[in-house]
């Protein structure tokens, strides 16, 4: 890899049947060493709100801090497409959402942003689109409504459910989205989903059928504090360094021999 991975090499990636690898990164440390092992896209989750913060949710996350993550992540990079996160009550209306994605992409250099909902956000998904913003959309488990689910749960498992995530997954492509992450359902329904829309498919316990797979850092190292979920695999365990378990880690995911089917949902 000499040079950097862009939206259209994203596109090219699902195309041609290669796996793309995902994992979040949140200063340029990590970033670097991403970047050395291969890592195709690095996600500036908000997840930084729990694994670098210590605070329960990602709730508390300000678009400053965003921003200043982002800008750390870009620092270490060369090669990765650089997804960021819009954080919580950053993009309640389409105006709100250009301005703070505006500034991702600005001061932090990001290349694209990521949102969670369905259908109730497709004025902000066409927005941004049409404001030239690389959109990622977010379906499944949404980290940002864990109030209104009481919980982390897995969703989609009944069938009016799992319809509603198939018509928000077919509208937000429809609206300009170009990539879609899927999170917490089960495999059934990504199969589904992967049939009706053409943009990349981003999976997180969501099967291995996805067009790639992201997972948060610090999980995926074991250094978390919380339970694991069921779809991470520790691969520091097997491996003599962070370097070579990102990159058992990447090539996992490439073989697609990651996940097995003990890290899905039925």
């Amino acid at each position: 890899m000499d040079k950097k991975l862009t939206l259209s090499g994203i596109r090219n990636m699902k195309a041609n049947g290669e796996r793309i690898a995902c994992l979040t990164a949140y200063d340029a440390g990590f970033a670097q060493i991403l970047d050395q092992a291969g890592v195709d896209i690095m996600l500036v989750g908000d997840s930084l709100g729990m694994v670098v913060q210590g605070k329960e949710s990602t709730l508390p996350v300000t678009i400053d801090e965003m921003v200043y993550h982002t800008r750390c992540v870009s620092q270490g990079n060369s090669h990765a497409f650089i997804l960021a996160d819009m954080p919580f009550m950053s993009y309640a209306t389409p105006e709100q959402a250009v301005s703070n994605a505006g500034r991702l992409m600005k001061e932090g250099a990001a290349h694209g942003v990521k949102l969670e909902g369905g259908r109730e956000i497709i004025p902000t998904v066409s927005r941004l689109s049409h404001a030239g913003i690389p959109v990622c959309a977010h379906l499944g488990l949404l980290p940002q409504s864990v109030n209104k689910y009481g919980g982390y749960r897995v969703q989609g498992r009944d069938p009016e459910q799992a319809l509603s995530i198939i018509e928000d997954a077919n509208a937000l492509e429809t609206a300009g989205a170009d990539m879609l992450v899927l999170e917490c359902v089960p495999r059934s329904l990504t199969e589904q989903i992967m049939d009706v829309v053409t943009i990349p498919v981003i999976g997180i316990g969501a099967g291995g059928n996805c067009n790639g797979q992201v997972l948060v850092l610090y999980d995926m190292l074991g250094i978390t504090q919380h339970k694991l979920p069921r779809f991470v695999h520790n691969f520091l365990s097997d491996a003599d360094s962070i370097s070579a378990a990102i990159v058992a880690y990447v090539q996992a995911v490439k073989q697609g021999t990651f996940p097995q089917q003990e890290h899905g949902y039925d």
